[in-house]
């Protein structure tokens, strides 16, 4: 199974549930992308997560209880992240989750929210 290097950032924010990629949300998408194996909708990255942090700490056991403290200001945050490299390193090897299953994202949202609050409007092709 194919692995791909994350920033530790990225990982660390689908394991302790905190925003701490440096690249927001991008570094989200792209973490829990690759472990799917498909490009997500917004709507699926909570199922996404709840499977892919236990597979990242079985992975790398030594990141469990890796979790900065509430409440810390924007420089202290920083600072624990900086500090975290440092122990564990800048980049770690992900392997993809391997009990994901393909899900249709407009199938997905009817059925998380009601096929009649989803409207699919056709467009035509781009030019």
């Amino acid at each position: 199974m194919a692995t791909r290097t994350f920033a530790l950032a990225d990982v660390l924010s689908v394991t302790t549930e905190k925003l701490l990629s440096r690249r927001h949300m991008d570094g989200i998408y792209d973490i829990l992308s690759f472990m799917t194996g498909q490009s997500l909708f917004t709507h699926q990255l909570p199922d996404a997560c709840d499977k892919a942090k236990p597979a990242l700490l079985a992975q790398h056991p030594h990141l469990t209880g890796v979790c900065p403290d509430d409440g810390l200001d924007q420089a202290s945050l920083l600072a624990w992240l900086t500090e975290a490299e440092r122990v564990h390193g800048e980049t770690i090897e992900v392997t993809p989750l391997s009990g994901w299953e393909h899900r249709d994202p407009i199938e997905d949202l009817c059925d998380k929210v009601g096929a009649e609050k989803v409207f699919v409007v056709p467009l035509p092709p781009a030019a």
